[in-house]
C-alpha cells in the first residue's frame, strides 16, 4: 500500500526561518496554508477528496462563460486595460442582494478580487495593531490569516450546530467593557461548521452591534447557494453597522475571483485607497465577463442546477455518514453552502486519523486546523466537503472514512 504524508501544516507547525532576510516580526509566528497545502492533494490519483470547498467543474457552464468572454473582447476593448470596476456588474449585485432581502444601490457596491480580498480590505481599515475582534473558536483559517500580521487579541465564542454564533457570549465580552474593532460572523453555511444563524441570534446580533456601536462583518461568500427556504443576512437588518462581504466564487466559479463588499457609501473611497496599495485594479476582463454572463439571463438556472445537485450530495453524504460512522457522532445539516462538520466522539484525534485516512485513499481537513491560536478546539472534528465530490465518490470515500475510524478504536 502506498504512504502519503499529510500536509505539513497538518501535522505540525513548520519552524521560521529568515534565511539571512530582515523579516516583519509577525512573520516569525506564521502558520502554513492549510488550503494550498491541501490543494497539492487534488492531482493524486486514487485520492477521493472532501477536503476543499470547491465547486463541481462539470457544472461549471463553459460554453456560456465562452459566450460571454466572446462579447466582452469583440465590443469592449476596455476590458484589457487598466478600467474602474464597471457600473453593470455593480448594478447586478444590487440586484442579486434584493432577491436577498437586501436594499443596496449600486454606490455602495465596492467590487474586490474574491471575498478574501474583501476580508483583508476591511480588516485594513478598521483593526489597528494589537487590536482586537471578535470570532467563533472555530474559524476558517482564511480568515485567521487575514488578521495574522496585525496580532490581535481574539475574543472567541462558541458556535453551535443548531443556532450558529454563542450571541450570549458576544454579550457577555461587549458587557464586560470589551471594545473590538469587529466581529466577525458566517451567517449561513459556516466556514468549517456548516451551520447557519438563527433568525433570533441575528436579531440580537445587530441590537448589539447597534447598542455598543461595534460593526460586524459578514462574510456570505455562501448565502447564494441555499437549500430551500434562506433567511436574509444580517446586512437586511442593518445598512450602518453590517459591512456585508459577498462572492461569485462558489456560484460561478473561483477562477474568476469576483466579489464585492456592500459598506456605507462614505466607506467606498476609503476602501478604494486600501486596495490600490494592494492591486490598483482588480481582473478588469474577469469583472467584466461576469458582468455580460448576467446580462445573458442564464444565471437563475445555473443556480438551480448547483442548488438541487449540491442538496443531493448533502444527503448522501449526511446518509454514508449516518452508516459508516461510530455512534455517538454528531453532524451539521447545512442549509447553505458546501461543508459538512462532523464531530466524532470525544476519544478520537483527527489529525492523527490523517495519515491513514490518505493512504486509504480519502482527503479531509481535521478539526483542529480552524482552531485559533492556544485554542484545542476541534480536535475530534472533521471539516468535510459535499460539492466536489460526485455521488459515487461520496458513498465510496466515507466508507473508507469510516473504515478508518473504526480501526483506530
Amino acid at each position: 500500500m502506498m504512504t502519503i504524508d499529510p500536509p505539513a501544516a497538518l501535522a505540525a507547525e513548520l519552524p521560521h526561518t529568515i534565511a539571512g532576510l530582515p523579516l516583519a516580526a509577525w512573520t516569525r509566528a506564521i502558520r502554513p496554508s492549510t488550503i494550498q497545502e491541501m490543494l497539492g492533494l487534488m492531482g493524486r490519483p486514487g485520492i477521493i477528496s472532501f477536503a476543499l470547498g470547491l465547486p463541481a467543474p462539470e457544472l461549471f457552464p463553459v460554453d456560456e462563460y465562452a459566450k460571454a468572454a466572446d462579447r466582452v473582447l469583440f465590443s469592449d476593448v476596455d476590458a484589457l486595460q487598466y478600467r474602474p470596476a464597471p457600473l453593470a456588474l455593480k448594478e447586478h449585485v444590487a440586484r442579486l442582494m434584493a432577491d436577498r432581502g437586501v436594499t443596496v444601490r449600486p454606490e455602495q457596491v465596492f467590487l474586490t478580487t474574491a471575498a478574501q480580498q474583501a476580508l483583508s480590505l476591511l480588516t485594513r481599515i478598521l483593526l489597528p495593531e494589537g487590536g482586537s475582534i471578535i470570532c467563533d473558536e472555530l474559524v476558517y483559517m482564511g480568515f485567521q490569516q487575514v488578521v495574522e500580521p496585525y496580532a490581535p487579541r481574539m475574543l472567541t465564542v462558541g458556535n453551535s450546530l443548531e443556532h450558529g454564533m454563542d450571541v450570549d457570549a458576544v454579550q457577555a465580552h461587549l458587557e464586560a467593557g470589551e471594545r473590538p474593532a469587529f466581529l466577525y460572523c458566517v451567517t449561513d453555511g459556516h466556514n468549517p461548521l456548516g451551520c447557519s444563524v438563527s433568525p433570533a441570534n441575528r436579531r440580537r446580533l445587530v441590537a448589539l452591534a447597534r447598542e455598543h456601536r461595534i460593526p460586524i462583518v459578514e462574510d456570505d461568500a455562501y448565502g447564494l447557494l441555499h437549500f430551500g427556504n434562506p433567511e436574509p443576512p444580517l446586512r437586511a437588518l442593518d445598512d450602518e453597522w453590517v459591512l456585508y462581504v459577498g462572492s461569485f466564487s462558489k456560484v460561478m466559479a473561483p477562477g474568476f475571483r469576483v466579489g464585492w463588499i456592500i459598506a456605507p457609501e462614505p466607506l467606498i473611497p476609503v476602501l478604494g485607497c486600501a486596495k490600490d496599495g494592494a492591486d490598483l485594479d482588480s481582473g478588469t476582463f474577469s469583472q467584466r465577463l461576469v458582468s455580460k454572463y448576467l446580462d445573458s439571463g442564464h444565471f437563475p438556472r445555473h443556480l438551480a442546477t448547483i442548488r438541487a445537485s449540491y442538496q443531493r450530495r448533502r444527503d448522501v453524504m449526511i446518509e454514508s455518514i449516518r452508516e459508516h460512522f461510530p455512534a455517538g457522532t454528531r453532524w451539521s445539516t447545512p442549509r447553505n453552502g458546501a461543508l459538512v462538520w462532523a464531530e466524532l466522539p470525544a476519544r478520537f484525534d483527527t489529525s492523527a486519523l490523517l495519515r491513514p485516512a490518505l493512504e486509504a485513499g480519502v482527503a479531509y481537513v481535521p478539526g483542529a486546523a480552524f482552531a485559533v491560536p492556544g485554542s484545542s478546539a476541534g480536535r475530534n472534528c472533521m471539516r468535510l466537503n459535499f460539492s466536489f465530490p460526485s455521488q459515487e465518490d461520496i458513498r465510496e470515500g466515507i466508507a473508507r472514512l469510516g473504515k478508518v475510524v473504526r480501526d483506530a478504536d
